[in-house]
């Protein structure tokens, strides 16, 4: 199975270049589920036309025969246009077809933003862990503490989705479509020094859906 993966786009002031990046880490993680990773360029976008009519990333996509998605963390929604619009035309695609998607971080930002979450400035989750607040059936599925790299958080529950995490401060920490077979989490499982085997496992059952 192939999974499109969204990147982060770095400006190198050095070089005066401007480049798409993704964390090593992420791509074995993909690679330990059992996933062939495949870096989706934010080049394919086309800034005069929406989201809905990106006829060469829909074009890529088949192509490259992507199945499912994956979009990255790493970029604050709204400092890199040509991200934002690259990932709601992919959303735009996985809607359509019913594509499965898993959204990490700032990936989990952009689902809520597409149906029209909005975002708000949190404190205390930069650069820590905190435990994982579920009910007894998603126990089974996810790490009870994880790592935390924000410092924006979805301000509520976007339409159509629902909450299967929060934070000990009551901050959204994983949601799932109700209908979709998409799924995001604020947290990092790439950084880890060990690959949780509760993430993996949730990966695979997410993707083979």
């Amino acid at each position: 199975m192939i999974v499109g993966v969204t990147q982060r786009i770095d400006k190198i002031e050095s070089y005066n270049e401007v480049r798409d990046a993704l964390d090593q880490r992420l791509m074995e993680w993909i690679l330990k589920a059992g996933f062939i990773p495949v870096p989706i360029p934010n080049g394919l976008v086309n800034m005069e036309s929406l989201e809905s009519n990106q006829s060469l990333i829909f074009e890529w996509l088949t192509k490259m025969r992507i199945d499912v998605l994956l979009l990255s963390g790493g970029n604050d929604i709204g400092t890199v246009p040509k991200r934002d619009l690259l990932e709601k035309s992919l959303l735009f695609w996985a809607e359509k077809y019913k594509k499965p998607v898993l959204g990490l971080c700032r990936g989990m930002q952009m689902m809520g933003v597409y149906f029209g979450s909005e975002l708000t400035d949190v404190k205390g989750h930069e650069r820590t862990e905190h435990q994982l607040q579920m009910n007894d059936s998603i126990k089974k599925m996810f790490p009870n503490v994880v790592n935390s790299y924000h410092n924006q958080a979805l301000k509520d529950c976007p339409d159509g989705f629902k909450i299967i995490a929060k934070a000990n401060d009551g901050n959204i920490e994983a949601i799932s479509h109700k209908k979709l077979p998409w799924e995001a989490w604020m947290w990092h499982p790439e950084r880890e020094s060990e690959f949780n085997i509760y993430s993996i496992n949730r990966i695979k059952q997410l993707f083979n859906k």
